[in-house]
């Protein structure tokens, strides 16, 4: 096959191109970053939160947005910059960033033996609160992170008003306690679980990860998407029925336009098309419903 058949591909895409149609496919599951401006401006927001030096009040961040529209990538993303470095002279590994979810309901007791199982900490999960706590905020501070994020931080609302007070309190006490920048993730619920909180909503800056909606943006993601997927002719996926067709059957979901894409690529694969045009998108859009 000629390079210049494949022009309108990356050059990692274009070796991904000359597979054959079983491992094309294949390649389809896997995770892949694609980057858009607002994505762009939440990892810088982050690095920022990285970089500032510990003081008394750490600024925090409280990223929100439907569910499926990336949120989770994002803050994947930014783990994937930041990994663990071992500190050979006091023998511990350095973790900057640590990542953990929200229980499913606001539980001081499974959020602390989260926490640590996501330290990689041995400990005895029915052991109290406070011994639990205790060792917690001795393995944070050894390991010294700069950011804690916390995603699914909507699962706040699924306790009683005592509980998602006394998480919220644990959640301010980490931040003051370690001096580390909080992230909390989660959808437009986990804005009303703050704001039963004057000081805790003050605190963290909202950033909102919207729906996209026809605009010059969604046509240059649409156009990234295309230099990535292995397909061996361009699809022109810019063209306004296409973008009009993604917006709707997709509900302006970044999740959903991936796996839409993802699934009109396996189609035209299998169909030796090897490209994407509105038919193949209303194929499988029609066996999804």
């Amino acid at each position: 096959m000629k390079q210049a058949v494949l022009s309108h591909l990356l050059p990692s895409a274009r070796e991904q191109a000359r597979l054959g149609n079983e491992e094309r496919i294949c390649s389809l599951l896997r995770d892949r970053w694609i980057d858009y401006p607002r994505a762009t401006e939440a990892l810088q927001l982050l690095e920022r939160l990285h970089e500032t030096p510990r003081r008394d009040r750490m600024p925090c961040l409280l990223m929100h947005g439907d569910s499926n529209i990336g949120k989770t990538k994002i803050t994947a993303k930014f783990k994937r910059a930041h990994p663990n470095e071992f500190d050979e002279r006091s023998g511990v590994e350095r973790c900057s960033v640590v990542t953990m979810q929200m229980p499913p309901t606001p539980d001081q007791h499974r959020f602390y033996s989260g926490l640590l199982f996501e330290l990689g900490a041995p400990h005895n999960p029915a052991a109290g609160l406070a011994s639990l706590e205790r060792l917690a905020r001795d393995i944070l501070r050894r390991v010294a992170p700069r950011v804690l994020i916390v995603d699914e931080v909507h699962h706040l609302l699924a306790g009683t008003y005592r509980e998602q007070r006394a998480s919220l309190n644990l959640l301010k006490y980490l931040a003051n306690d370690l001096q580390i920048s909080m992230v909390l993730v989660g959808t437009r619920d986990a804005v009303l679980a703050l704001q039963t909180d004057a000081q805790m909503y003050s605190r963290y800056r909202p950033f909102e990860i919207p729906r996209w909606r026809e605009s010059d943006s969604v046509r240059r993601l649409l156009a990234a998407f295309e230099r990535v997927l292995p397909l061996r002719k361009p699809s022109d996926l810019t063209r306004r029925e296409i973008v009009q067709f993604v917006l709707s059957a997709s509900g302006g979901l970044t999740g959903e336009i991936s796996t839409l894409l993802n699934d009109a690529a396996e189609f035209s694969i299998r169909s030796g098309d090897e490209f994407i045009d509105l038919s193949h998108l209303e194929h499988v859009a029609r066996d999804t419903v």
